[in-house]
């Protein structure tokens, strides 16, 4: 257990000093963290409302947030470029981030051409019916890129770190909230980056 709980800080600890510099990103981490705990809570009583919540909301904010508003010039606090953070990432790197969001996206289209998903969902008539089937496949679309990735780091790496990976990913919104609660507050006094980050004093 003290090595699987310290394999869990140790992810932990790199995702946020690699890819957490900015303010931004923190403040839209902790919408993101917020959201999905709604979500947890949805997911025992309406999961399709939880997955909707959890991709329009949590998911989105998260990755706008990496897109858009994270510095991938070299990191001089890390001692790294943004091409080495990328590829020792243990998780969803940005590429693989692009292949699932675009997934994502493209599987409203894939519900409007065939209701049943292929034969896997039960059509719903009506445009809640749409909307419900949607929330239906884009849980299975999150569940499925957790059990994939988790599996897959079992076989490229080893089981506990996958296992470990998974742990982070389903923790991470109390986490993130624990860790990014002041990010608005730094945005307020129109600190960009964390105040600990090289970037701030540039």
């Amino acid at each position: 257990m003290h090595a699987f709980l310290e394999d869990l800080r140790i992810q932990r600890w790199d995702d946020h000093r690699y890819y957490h510099h900015s303010t931004v990103n923190q403040a839209l981490h902790l919408i993101s963290a917020c959201s999905f705990l709604v979500a947890y809570v949805l997911l025992f009583s309406h999961p399709a409302a939880a997955a909707l919540l959890a991709w329009l909301g949590a998911m989105v904010s998260r990755q706008v947030g990496h897109f858009f508003f994270e510095p991938k010039g070299y990191d001089v606090m890390n001692q790294a470029t943004h091409a080495h953070k990328e590829a020792i990432k243990v998780g969803y790197n940005l590429r693989r981030k692009v292949v699932l969001m675009s997934i994502w996206a493209a599987s409203p289209l894939l519900v409007y051409l065939d209701p049943t998903f292929f034969g896997a969902i039960e059509p719903m008539p009506g445009w809640k019916g749409f909307v419900e089937s949607v929330g239906l496949v884009w849980l299975a679309i999150g569940i499925g890129a957790l059990l994939f990735r988790t599996v897959q780091l079992a076989f490229v790496k080893d089981f506990r770190t996958g296992v470990v990976w998974c742990t982070k990913i389903l923790t991470d919104p109390f986490h993130d909230i624990r860790l990014y609660y002041k990010a608005p507050l730094h945005l307020l006094r129109g600190e960009w980056f964390d105040p600990e980050s090289p970037h701030a004093q540039a």
